[in-house]
C-alpha cells in the first residue's frame, strides 16, 4: 500500500480484508527431507545425483528435485577418511545446533527511489556495497544498469544484513516509477525482525579422529542448513564452513558435506563471518572435549595442529601470513590460562579459534580506485567501498594519505556512489582494506608516478633523484629546491597540454582466477572445494572467563581476551574498535540471543523479547593486535571485523562448560539450559 502519507496508507491497510487458505507446513529440516514431508517449491534442477543416506534419508540416488525440500549440496573431500579414522586412537562424534540470530543494525532498513523523466533510477539505500543492489534493481526493473545510480548514505550498522536486495527496494523503485515522484520506504524494528533475513541456521555433527598425542587425523562435518523459504546464500555459506576451517589445522583426512533445506520459516543469510561462527562453535568445542577426554591442555592441543606460514592449503590458496601460533600464545598468556584454567570452583575458562579471509570471489569479482590532484594540491579519492560504521572512508583515507607523503585531512574521500565510483566489490566476506584498499593504494602509487614525472621535468632532474613528502617533491640533496602539489596541477595545465594527474588502480581477491565471454578459469567451485579463494587468511584466538550461579543458571562473563591476526594494523583504533565489538556481540550469540519461530511466525520481534548486550553485559575486555605482515595486502595489511566473532563465542561456550562441569551442545546457553544439565548430572 502507498499513499502520500503513512497514515492515510494505514488506514487503507486497515480496510483491506484477506481470506487465506492454510496449506500443509514443514518447519524442522529433519523433517523436511523426508518422503512424504510437505514441498516449499516445486522446482526442477536437472543433471544433479545424490545420496541422502548419511542424513539419514534412505532412497536411491536421484535428481534432488525429487527429493523433498533439499535445496544445494556441498562434498569437499581430502585424503582418505576412513583411512583417516582407522589410523586414530580415539574417535568421538558430536551434534550441535546453532539457531538463527538478527542483525540488530541501529538503523533501520530504509530505501528512497525517484524516477525522472528521462527514465533513470536514483535510489539511496542502506547497503553494503553497490554493485550487488545496483545490478538486481536493473534486472528487476528491465533497465540498463547506467541507468541505476545508487547513492552513499551512512549507515548505522550492517554486519552483513544489508548486503541483498530486499523487497522493499524493489518495490519503493516500482512505485516511484509508477507513481512519478519519490517514495520512501522504512521498515519498523518489529518488520526488520519478522521480515529480514537472519544469521544462518546450522545443525552441524562433527565425528574426529586424534592419536593418543591429540595429533588430529581425520574430521567428518556433516551440516543441515535450515534455509527457510528461499535458499539465499546457502551454497556460499556450505562452502564457507569448510573454508574458514581449513586455513586453521593441518587435518590430513577431511570430509566435509552438508545440504540446505527449504522450511516454512524466514530466510537466512549472512552476519559477521557467514558460517565461521556456527562451524567454530561445533569444531572447538568437540575439541575441547576431547583435549580434556585424552588428557591434553586445550591450548597445547589446538597449537600441535596449526598449519605453518607458507602452507599452501589444499585448493591452492597459500599462507603468506600467519599470525595464529601468536595469537593463540600470547591470548593464553594474557589470560593468565594455565593458573586459572580448571582451578576455580564455579568458574571456568575457554578458548576459541577462528578464521577468515581477506576478499572472495563476488559479483565484480574485484575493486578499482581513482585517485585525482586538486587545485590546492589536496586529493581525492574515489571508491566504490561504502561506509557503514567500520571505518572503511577513513581507512582509504589513511593509505593513500601514506602513499602520497601527506596526512589524512589532505585526503578527500568519495565513496559508495555508484555514478562517481569505478566497481568495487563490496565491504563483505572481509573484502574492504584488502581489495579496496590496495586499489586505493595503487591509485595513489599511479598518481604518485605522474607527480614525479612532472617535477622532474620542472626541476631540471631525474625522477630517482626525488623525494616526496608534506604536499611537495624536492630533489634529496637539495631540499630547498621543490615544487609543491599545487604548483605540478598548475604545470600539467599550462606545460603539458592540460593534462591532469588522475591515478587508477585496480585489483582482484585472487589474481589469478578470472573470467571471459562466459567461462571460468581456475575459479573457486563452491560445491567441491576445488580452486583458489583468496590470497590472504586472517585469524583469530579468544579465552573467555565465566562465572556460572548453579541456583539460577545466570552466566556472568567476567574477561574476554581476543588476539588477532590482521596483518598491519591500517587504523590501531578502529582495529580494537573492531575486537572490542565483536567480543560483545559474541556474549549475546553465546548466551542469550535467537529468534525464535513457532509455526513459521518470529514471536520475538521487538528488543524488549529479542535480547541483545547492553552496557551491563560488557566483561572486562583485552584486545592483542598481532600484526604478521601480508605482503599481497595494502601495507600488509588484511581483515579484521569477523573472524573475533567465531572464536569468543566457543571461548564463551567452553568456559561455561568447564565451569559447570558438562556440555551444552546448542545455541544460546540459557539459564534453562544449565540448570537442566546440572539436575541431569544430579540424577
Amino acid at each position: 500500500m502507498a499513499a502520500v502519507t503513512e497514515e492515510i496508507a494505514e488506514e487503507a491497510l486497515r480496510l483491506i480484508r484477506v481470506e487465506y487458505e492454510e496449506l500443509p507446513a514443514v518447519f524442522n529440516p529433519e523433517e523436511a527431507i523426508k518422503d512424504g514431508a510437505p514441498r516449499i517449491h516445486d522446482k526442477i534442477i536437472p543433471n544433479t545425483t545424490t545420496a541422502w543416506e548419511d542424513f539419514g534419508v534412505v532412497r536411491e540416488a536421484r535428481p534432488y528435485d525429487a527429493v523433498s525440500n533439499i535445496s544445494n549440496q556441498v562434498l569437499i573431500t581430502i585424503g582418505d577418511i576412513e583411512q583417516g579414522f582407522r589410523k586414530s586412537d580415539y574417535i568421538r562424534e558430536d551434534r550441535f545446533e546453532i539457531p538463527s540470530t538478527a542483525h540488530v543494525a541501529l538503523e533501520p532498513h530504509v530505501a528512497v527511489a525517484s524516477f525522472d523523466s528521462s527514465g533513470k533510477l536514483d535510489v539511496w539505500l542502506s547497503h553494503m556495497g553497490y554493485e550487488h543492489k545496483r545490478f538486481w534493481l536493473a534486472k528487476t526493473l528491465g533497465l540498463p544498469i547506467s541507468k541505476v545510480r545508487v547513492h552513499k548514505t551512512y549507515v548505522g550498522g550492517a554486519f552483513g544484513g544489508k548486503i541483498s536486495l530486499f523487497p522493499y527496494e524493489f518495490l519503493v523503485a516500482y512505485l516511484s516509477r509508477r507513481a512519478g515522484q519519490p517514495v520512501k520506504i522504512v521498515l519498523s524494528r518489529n518488520e526488520v525482525l519478522s521480515t529480514c533475513y537472519t544469521s544462518r541456521r546450522f545443525i552441524v555433527n562433527v565425528k574426529t579422529g586424534v592419536k593418543k598425542d591429540g595429533t588430529i587425523m581425520a574430521q567428518h562435518v556433516k551440516i543441515i542448513d535450515d534455509v527457510g523459504a528461499y535458499r539465499y546464500s546457502s551454497p556460499t555459506a556450505l562452502y564457507l564452513g569448510h573454508v574458514f576451517r581449513h586455513a586453521i589445522y593441518n587435518i590430513p583426512h577431511v570430509k566435509h558435506e552438508g545440504i540446505g533445506v527449504y522450511t516454512n520459516k524466514l530466510p537466512t543469510g549472512p552476519k559477521r563471518g557467514h558460517g565461521s561462527p556456527q562451524m567454530s562453535f561445533a569444531v572447538e568445542s568437540q575439541l575441547d572435549i576431547i583435549a580434556k577426554e585424552i588428557g591434553i591442555d586445550p591450548v597445547e592441543l589446538r597449537l600441535k595442529n596449526l598449519r605453518k606460514k607458507g602452507d599452501v592449503l589444499p585448493n591452492g590458496d597459500k599462507l603468506e601470513s600467519y599470525g595464529l601460533p601468536k595469537a593463540i600464545r600470547q591470548v593464553a598468556q594474557s589470560s593468565g590460562w594455565k593458573k586459572k584454567e580448571g582451578n576455580q570452583p564455579h568458574r571456568g575458562m575457554g578458548i576459541g579459534v577462528a578464521s577468515m579471509f581477506s576478499g572472495a570471489h563476488n559479483y565484480p569479482f574485484g575493486s578499482a580506485a581513482i585517485v585525482k590532484l586538486n587545485p590546492d594540491g589536496r586529493f581525492t579519492v574515489f571508491t566504490g567501498q561504502t561506509e557503514f560504521g567500520q571505518g572503511a572512508d577513513t581507512a582509504m583515507a589513511q593509505i593513500a594519505a601514506e602513499e602520497l607523503g601527506l596526512t589524512v585531512s589532505d585526503i578527500v574521500v568519495v565513496s559508495g556512489d555508484s555514478e562517481l565510483c569505478p566497481y568495487d566489490i563490496g565491504n563483505w566476506l572481509s573484502a574492504g582494506v584488502y581489495v579496496s584498499g590496495q586499489a586505493v593504494r595503487k591509485a595513489a602509487a599511479d598518481a604518485k608516478q605522474q607527480l614525479f614525472a612532472y617535477a622532474a621535468e620542472a626541476l631540471h632532474t631525474k625522477v630517482d633523484e626525488l623525494a616526496i613528502g608534506e604536499g611537495c617533491i624536492h630533489i634529496k640533496t637539495q631540499p630547498d629546491r621543490a615544487v609543491t602539489f599545487a604548483d605540478l596541477y598548475k604545470y600539467g595545465i599550462q606545460i603539458k597540454g592540460g593534462d591532469p594527474i588522475i591515478g587508477k588502480g585496480y585489483t582482484k581477491a585472487v589474481p589469478d582466477v578470472g573470467f571471459w565471454g562466459g567461462s571460468f578459469k581456475g575459479t573457486a567451485t563452491p560445491s567441491k572445494g576445488s580452486g583458489r579463494f583468496t590470497d590472504a587468511y586472517g585469524f583469530a584466538a579468544a579465552v573467555a572467563e565465566a562465572e556460572v550461579d548453579k541456583e539460577t543458571g545466570k552466566v556472568k562473563v567476567i574477561r574476554i581476551t581476543v588476539a588477532d591476526d590482521c596483518g598491519t594494523d591500517i587504523n590501531p583504533l578502529n582495529v580494537k574498535g573492531q575486537l572490542e565489538s565483536q567480543a560483545v556481540m559474541a556474549v549475546g550469540d553465546a548466551l542469550f540471543e535467537e529468534v525464535i519461530i513457532q509455526q513459521g511466525r518470529v514471536i520475538n520481534p521487538s528488543l524488549a523479547d529479542y535480547k541483545i548486550p547492553t552496557v551491563l553485559d560488557v566483561p572486562k575486555l583485552t584486545t592483542i593486535s598481532v600484526q604478521d605482515y601480508e605482503p599481497k595486502g595494502p601495507f600488509g595489511a588484511k581483515e579484521v571485523g569477523e573472524t573475533a566473532r567465531a572464536a569468543t563465542i566457543v571461548a564463551v561456550a567452553n568456559a561455561v562448560s568447564n565451569a559447570i562441569g558438562s556440555r551444552i551442545y546448542s545455541l544460546p546457553i540459557t539459564p534453562e539450559k544449565i540448570l537442566a544439565v546440572l539436575r541431569t548430572r544430579v540424577k
